[in-house]
């Protein structure tokens, strides 16, 4: 799925193509995605301006005159295709679900083959209150989200950090992919319970998370399976992963001994479903496996903090 940096990158080809011009005509060519599209959707797209752009978690919204926004999700396989020329009515590659062309000669394409994602229209004015946003955190990038929110949004909680990271009433848009490699950065195992978290921790945390999101939204994104940006070009930042997919390898940071590398390897483990990949070494586990069993973890914690 699109994660925050893909999302982020999508929705400034967008703005970049498409903000001030004119929507001419648009089509919809199912009735549903994910959940069923808006009534009378390209009637409703027709003959708006389009006034600007924002991205909010790894959703986009796109601000049409008359006070109206369009809520775009790409779901797991979902992407945009920006071109020159054509009609609504052309159907520029398999599965494009809508499409609309613009009076200054630019067309737009959802192409969705699994159909998981989403496109609602929502007022302007209440996009934060919009069921799909409502119940978000901070977005990373911007100055709310610190060291000392994330203290307090993780006190008292069990749940291990990197689950916690990927949950979206804490903090907005971020994936599987970058917090493995910001819990890399930030020294911190994945499977740390979250209230062992102090501040100076935290503060690490959310540099790191700043950092590989900045990162990666300058290298376009990671480009997994079906996401390219809207120009159709690939993103790069996959070639910078430290840990995401490297299982066995040794992590770039460890360093070398006389003898070879000592990193014992970069592991997997699965936590919710999930894929979670780190280094042993640099992200020992934060708790004592020698102490008396606490709870279902079998094991007490001790405080993480600063590296």
């Amino acid at each position: 799925m699109p994660e925050l940096p893909e999302v982020e990158t999508v929705m400034r080809g967008m703005k970049a193509a498409l903000e001030g011009d004119v929507i001419a005509t648009a089509s919809v060519r199912r009735p549903d995605l994910r959940w069923p599209m808006p009534v009378g959707l390209a009637d409703r797209l027709a003959g708006k301006r389009i006034e600007s752009f924002r991205r909010r978690g790894k959703y986009i919204l796109m601000r049409l005159s008359g006070g109206q926004s369009v809520l775009l999700h790409l779901g797991m396989s979902g992407r945009v295709n920006l071109g020159e020329g054509g009609s609504a009515e052309d159907v520029a590659v398999p599965h494009e679900h809508v499409a609309f062309t613009t009076r200054g000669g630019k067309r737009f394409g959802l192409v969705d083959p699994r159909r998981f994602g989403a496109l609602d229209i929502v007022p302007t004015a209440g996009e934060d209150r919009h069921s799909l946003l409502g119940s978000m955190g901070p977005e990373p990038l911007e100055a709310a989200f610190t060291g000392a929110f994330l203290a307090s949004a993780l006190a008292g909680r069990g749940t291990p950090i990197k689950m916690a990271l990927l949950d979206q009433r804490i903090v907005a848009g971020l994936g599987n992919i970058y917090v493995c490699e910001a819990l890399y950065r930030a020294r911190i195992h994945p499977a740390t319970p979250s209230a062992l978290l102090d501040r100076v921790a935290c503060d690490r945390l959310v540099a790191a998370v700043r950092a590989v999101l900045g990162e990666a939204i300058a290298a376009g994104g990671s480009s997994l399976r079906d996401y390219v940006q809207p120009d159709g070009e690939l993103g790069y930042f996959q070639h910078a992963w430290r840990v995401y997919g490297r299982e066995g390898q040794s992590c770039p940071d460890c360093g070398l001994e006389a003898d070879g590398p000592v990193c014992p390897g970069i592991r997997r483990i699965t936590q919710s479903g999930r894929s979670t990949f780190f280094c042993p070494r640099l992200q020992a586990e934060s708790v004592n496996k020698d102490t008396a069993p606490t709870g279902k973890t079998g094991r007490k914690a001790v405080k993480v903090k600063s590296a």
